[in-house]
């Protein structure tokens, strides 16, 4: 206490701490780093726009303002010009100039003319298999064609659908030796017709025989001359039903140059009538095998095929 009886006033003395700068943060550190990526980026561009031709940079604004058009038309800047890489347009392999508009035309209604055949050919294929579906249950709700169902071969090949009706040997088609049809084989050449006069495709009827010979020679009423008869009385048969006579693309007879079983030449399930319903594929390619064969100068080169119907005398050996 002071000697005027005040209490004393306490003394405070400030000592300052002295130290470092406080840290800075790091974000200068990040514009830094853009500003350098920025630089990069700005002079690559200035190296690619000075290392092209006029005519590539022209395609490139071309190709990004208009893309499709310039992909399948090529045109003016689309790569016209020479530069580092030869060539442009539509077409690579060209090492100077562009690709002329209408090559690519050309091209686009070439694929165009492509995937609708290919479509077309899918159609026909379905259509025939559609057909080989109706077929199958025409003869399974029909009573007396269900009969026969094992005498009724069916089954999709390169060129359409194939429909054999073939012999047994106690159930023959045809009677014996002659191209007379059996009652129940009409029948089934009836229903048979009514479902193919539906579809648009053409079909090929082929006659075949077993390989029994007859007996009365080379040049008397042979294999050949039978199975031709037969076809065509399947034909007077299936037109009769209703199947439409344009419709008849081919009748041969084959006699028994295609067996069904090579190994028993002799099975009377080798005597058979083959309804094939072709493609259009199928069909295209028979009408040029035809226009070639009629170009051939000597006979003997053609097929071994009879078309049409046949007259001659009778066989020595029953079929």
């Amino acid at each position: 206490m002071a000697a005027s009886g005040k209490p004393l006033q306490p003394i405070i003395i400030k000592r300052v701490k002295k130290g470092g700068h406080g840290a800075h943060g790091g974000a200068w550190k990040i514009a830094y780093a853009d500003f350098v990526t920025a630089m990069m980026a700005f002079f690559l561009l200035m190296w690619l726009l000075g290392s092209t031709t006029e005519g590539d940079r022209k395609g490139i604004a071309d190709y990004f303002n208009q893309p499709l058009k310039v992909m399948l038309f090529g045109g003016p800047g689309s790569g016209g010009a020479t530069s580092i890489l030869q060539g442009g347009g539509e077409d690579l392999t060209k090492s100077v100039g562009e690709v002329a508009s209408g090559d690519v035309e050309e091209k686009v209604r070439e694929l165009g003319a492509q995937l609708a055949r290919a479509e077309a050919i899918r159609l026909d294929k379905q259509r025939i298999a559609t057909l080989r579906d109706k077929l199958e249950n025409i003869i399974n709700v029909n009573p007396k064609l269900a009969e026969f169902k094992n005498q009724i071969r069916m089954e999709m090949v390169q060129d359409g659908l194939n429909i054999q009706i073939v012999d047994e040997q106690n159930r023959p088609m045809f009677d014996t030796g002659s191209a007379l049809l059996k009652p129940y084989t009409r029948d089934i050449l009836r229903a048979i017709a009514q479902a193919l006069a539906e579809v648009d495709n053409r079909i090929s009827l082929t006659g075949h025989t077993d390989a029994t010979p007859y007996g009365s020679g080379e040049r008397a009423y042979s294999n050949w001359e039978l199975s031709a008869d037969r076809a065509n009385a399947t034909r007077r048969e299936l037109v009769a039903a209703g199947l439409p006579e344009g419709k008849l693309a081919r009748v041969v007879g084959m006699a028994d140059k295609q067996l069904l079983f090579p190994d028993n030449p002799y099975d009377p399930r080798n005597r058979r009538i083959s309804i094939l319903v072709l493609t259009r594929e199928a069909e295209e390619r028979m009408t040029k095998s035809l226009e070639a064969a009629d170009t051939v100068s000597d006979p003997q080169q053609a097929p071994q095929a009879i078309e049409g119907a046949a007259a001659g005398g009778k066989p020595a050996a029953a079929r």
